[in-house]
């Protein structure tokens, strides 16, 4: 990989075979490992302006440049968060000479107050090619990282490093994009202002929006009729309205229509039925076929699953149960998905499994060189587990001496129904029936019968490690401690998976450790932490929420804690600021625990809701001492078996995290004094 510094430039085809497809991350931490930024993209002609507003990139505008930039969302770091871009260079259109990769903050936040500021480039194998370390960022709200350019035909990507005080709307502006800032005479029921923001929650403001055309409406073709003089004066043009993207999009409704059935015995028909599921090849088979034609059919989900593996947007055909030639007897992938653009193919093989089945190591392997040779681009796992960085599910072999590489990716079924209902529940899709489609996948993927239910299993370490914490035999460096660790990550991000579908939000989980410490490191000195202490712990960020979910199991109590820590309002007295809290959590649990934190490392008054609510004072500090926030907890008994059970430890997690969302989180006020809750209504068109 090459290190560029500020000003810098390099040819992608000095430092890859296959620079068609390429993904670029912006990152940064901070030392709370709250911080964040938004990212956008502006395409740019020869005089290095936007040829029109769809040329802006940006959090509610995704995909621009005809599908060839697409911005893929974040990744959570050790401390931070990491955005990705994908970029199709060969389906760039041919006017755009530049494209500028910028990102933003907002609410009075600054680059200069993130670390690590810094930007990859990686090839459609995953190969890093470029990376450029930004150490002088400053007090500016919106900054360039670097550029892609054409020189003879050739991209080119250029470290620029350049910030602007003006913020997002200033950098926009600058490259002729048309931000409409006279939200005074706007028709209000056309929405006076739009919010122009990402994940970073708690930071993203109100900024004008740029004007985006409306797309002509399909439908069939209206025959001409005739018209008088008059009728056919033109009309006086309109105001050109303020986008307003979710409203052109499709969603469907949480809750569905009361159903026309004589009783609950009868049952709905359904696209994909489950009731004839027998074996677990025959639920490889079915969720393959069902999952990829979906993907074909529906080109916002397929793109969505595919573009972050470096495959074009394209026209998409998927493919299952292909004989390929391999020595004396044919491999038959349960999967093959081709996409063409611009004349060229990608093809990726699909090796799926269900139900808690483990991937082959010697048909993954097979598959790989099979890719080799035939020049395909990419193989996907797809199971129910959950990969990890460092941690490989399959081990395979790469033979250097080939000049085509082929990218190993992993897909878990947690992540497909998470896209699927990210789309059909609050971002839309272009039509009802890719809607109603993505419904019914969906609902295929959450039935019991289908084994695709994402990560259900703590592994066979898990009772041994229990019994060995319980009766304090268990040592450090013991291998089974790793084992659970791992599986613990696995379990966290499947819960941010799921929570993020069911809130519309970006749910991360939180690592703080360096960036660029080698992870299973990490997980070694938690491992021996587990040994030692007996407890599993893990932070979740959601966004637009005042603090980090935190959950805690205790393996010698056997009890699960899910607390967040809010800070004190800065305004009146302290019992003023008490009485507010228990106001907020009018609709809380009465077991929710209650503490004071105070400034310093001393710890203050606690109790639970159910005392506090008519004394709301007993919970002040009796030293006088400032107040610089409260925990909020609580506890439930978690599950000792390994599963997804009654009884299981998975379930019991899922169970505390949900209901510690449900009745706490979603009762407390925002940063910017909304109060956010699972029912908000969803726009739909």
């Amino acid at each position: 990989m090459q290190d560029l510094v500020k000003g810098a430039n390099i040819g992608l085809a000095a430092l890859s075979e296959d620079v068609s497809s390429v993904v670029m991350s912006l990152g940064w931490s901070s030392t709370t490992g709250e911080g964040d930024a938004d990212v956008s993209v502006l395409l740019l002609d020869g005089n290095g302006k936007v040829r029109s507003d769809v040329d802006f990139c940006f959090y509610n505008n995704p995909i621009a440049g005809n599908g060839s930039v697409q911005l893929l969302g974040k990744t959570p770091t050790a401390d931070g968060n990491e955005d990705r871009i994908s970029f199709d260079l060969d389906a760039v259109p041919s006017e755009v000479e530049q494209i500028v990769v910028a990102a933003s903050r907002y609410g009075g936040s600054r680059f200069g107050d993130l670390n690590d500021l810094h930007l990859t480039l990686a090839d459609s194998a995953g190969d890093g090619l470029v990376q450029f370390s930004i150490e002088d960022a400053g007090a500016v709200s919106a900054f360039i990282f670097g550029e892609l350019y054409r020189r003879t035909g050739e991209w080119k990507f250029r470290a620029v490093g350049q910030g602007y005080e003006s913020g997002l709307a200033g950098l926009a502006t600058d490259f002729g994009v048309d931000i409409d800032d006279d939200a005074g005479d706007e028709d209000p029921e056309d929405g006076a202002e739009e919010e122009l923001r990402g994940p970073a929650g708690d930071h993203a403001v109100a900024v004008p929006s740029p004007r985006i055309p409306e797309p002509a409406p399909a439908g069939p073709v209206v025959p001409a009729v005739t018209v008088s003089a008059e009728e056919a004066l033109p009309a006086e043009p309109k105001p050109r309205a303020r986008p307003r993207t979710a409203k052109r999009k499709v969603t469907l409704p949480r809750t569905a229509k009361k159903s026309l059935a004589e009783n609950d015995s009868w049952r709905t028909a359904r696209l994909f039925p489950l009731s004839v599921l027998r074996s677990d090849r025959e639920r490889e088979t079915r969720a393959t076929s069902v999952l990829l034609s979906v993907m074909a059919q529906v080109p916002e989900f397929g793109r969505r699953l595919t573009a972050g593996f470096g495959a074009p947007a394209g026209r998409m055909e998927t493919f299952t149960e292909v004989s390929l030639p391999h020595g004396d007897s044919p491999r038959r992938p349960d999967g093959v998905i081709r996409v063409e653009r611009a004349g060229k193919l990608w093809t990726a093989l699909v090796e799926t499994k269900t139900n808690g089945n483990a991937l082959k190591p010697d048909q993954v392997q097979a598959y790989m060189d099979i890719a080799a040779r035939r020049g395909y681009e990419a193989v996907i796992t797809l199971s129910n587990d959950v990969a990890l960085e460092g941690s490989p599910l399959v081990d395979v072999r790469i033979d250097g001496r080939r000049k085509h590489k082929v990218a190993l990716w992993h897909l878990s079924w947690a992540e497909v129904a998470h896209q699927a209902q990210m789309l059909i529940r609050h971002e839309g899709v272009d039509n009802a029936a890719h809607a109603w489609l993505l419904q019914e996948l969906l609902h295929y993927l959450q039935h019991e019968h289908s084994g695709c239910h994402g990560f259900q299993n703590m592994g066979a370490a898990w009772v041994p490690v229990r019994k060995g914490i319980d009766d304090e035999t268990l040592c450090q460096g013991d291998p089974r401690a790793m084992e659970v660790i791992e599986n613990w990550e696995r379990l966290i991000r499947q819960v941010c998976l799921r929570l993020g579908g069911e809130l519309g939000q970006k749910v991360l989980p939180v690592q703080r450790a360096k960036r660029g410490a080698d992870p299973r490191a990490r997980r070694a000195d938690l491992a021996d932490q587990l040994c030692s202490q007996g407890r599993l712990h893990a932070e979740l960020r959601i966004d637009g929420t005042p603090g980090v979910l935190a959950i805690a199991a205790d393996l010698r109590t056997g009890k699960l804690r899910t607390s967040i820590e809010v800070a004190a309002s800065d305004q009146g007295y302290p019992l003023s600021r008490a009485k507010r809290l228990i106001r907020q959590l009018a609709a809380a649990p009465a077991d929710l625990h209650i503490e004071t934190l105070v400034e310093g490392d001393g710890t203050g008054p606690r109790g639970t809701l159910e005392r506090l609510r008519p004394e709301p004072a007993d919970i002040l500090p009796k030293s006088g001492a400032d107040i610089s926030g409260f925990r909020l907890s609580l506890f439930k008994g978690m599950g000792s078996s390994r599963g997804n059970a009654e009884s299981g430890f998975i379930r019991s997690v899922d169970e505390a995290v949900d209901r510690f969302h449900a009745t706490v989180i979603a009762q407390l006020e925002t940063r910017g004094g909304r109060r956010r809750g699972s029912g908000e209504p969803v726009a739909s068109g």
